[in-house]
């Protein structure tokens, strides 16, 4: 399939030709197809922000291209513009994003400034509403009166009331309690299901990255080190924490059960394969129990 979102040979310097440049890509190469689900995971400081602030031109490489349905996205400034539309990018703690004087008129402006007109922008300021869990009685009230999942809630639908064909997520459900990041987990898969949109998703959860993703691109050091599956990036547990990163906690339960002698499949990373696996073994006389 052809890739909706593209990077070849990226590279980006902070501070560059002062004594405090830093290499924060080097050489990077990623492509995104409609549709996917990919998971960036990294320790802090691999890189992870500044790649997806790439993505839809919110910095310019230093050296590679980024290409968005093929076409280079900085061979017209223009062009750039219309793509923050088109490849939506919510940011770690989205609710600082939050500025308007209701939760209506925040999720509105994306769309509004699409220059769409009324009716448009209304019908998908509901739809994003619906899409992420607030009640229309939510509507008129300040967005800072909310609690910080409803924040979060409200950042997001502001994104997503633009269509976004790539929607991106820096550490969507950060500081989110279990029942609130398994809510906005949900909706983001429902949102992705409903439009066919890709989704890119930066977290530092594992757990996250192994229930929301179909492929996991691990960074380190400026650079690629992994992409792949999640069952095959969490099977490589040793070289992960190498890297300061870990595999979901079920994953390290079936190794920790391979080395007791059971005959475990050291790739599950979910709590249901887990369950099925744990099961399969009782069944086989594996001596689980």
């Amino acid at each position: 399939m052809t890739p909706i979102l593209e990077v070849k040979h990226l590279s980006y310097i902070y501070g560059a030709d002062t004594p405090f440049e830093r290499r924060a890509l080097d050489d990077v190469s990623l492509a995104i197809v409609p549709g996917e689900a990919v998971g960036i995971i990294g320790h802090t400081g691999s890189g992870k922000s500044t790649l997806i602030q790439h993505f839809n031109g919110l910095l310019k490489p230093h050296n590679g291209q980024v290409f968005f349905e093929g076409q280079d996205l900085w061979k017209d400034n223009a062009r750039v513009r219309k793509i923050r539309s088109r490849v939506g990018l919510v940011f770690q703690y989205p609710e600082y994003q939050l500025f308007e004087e209701t939760v209506r008129r925040d999720i509105s402006f994306g769309p509004r400034n699409m220059g769409l007109d009324e009716s448009e922008v209304e019908a998908r300021v509901e739809e994003a509403m619906a899409f992420v869990g607030l009640p229309p009685a939510l509507g008129e009230k300040s967005p800072f009166e909310l609690s910080g999942g409803q924040k979060r809630r409200v950042a997001i639908a502001g994104v997503i009331a633009m269509r976004p064909e790539v929607l991106v997520l820096d550490e969507p459900t950060a500081g989110l309690d279990p029942k609130g990041r398994d809510d906005i987990l949900a909706h983001i898969a429902a949102y992705r299901e409903k439009q066919g949109c890709a989704v890119v998703l930066v977290t530092h959860s594992m757990e996250e990255i192994a229930r929301a993703v179909s492929r996991v691109v691990v960074l380190s050091k400026a650079k690629i080190l992994m992409d792949a599956p999640p069952r095959e990036v969490f099977s490589r547990v040793d070289e992960l924490r190498a890297v300061g990163l870990n595999a979901p906690a079920v994953t390290r339960i079936m190794l920790r059960l391979r080395e007791l002698g059971l005959e475990a499949d050291a790739g599950v990373y979910t709590v249901d394969a887990a369950r099925e696996e744990i099961l399969r073994m009782v069944r086989r006389g594996g001596g689980v129990c």
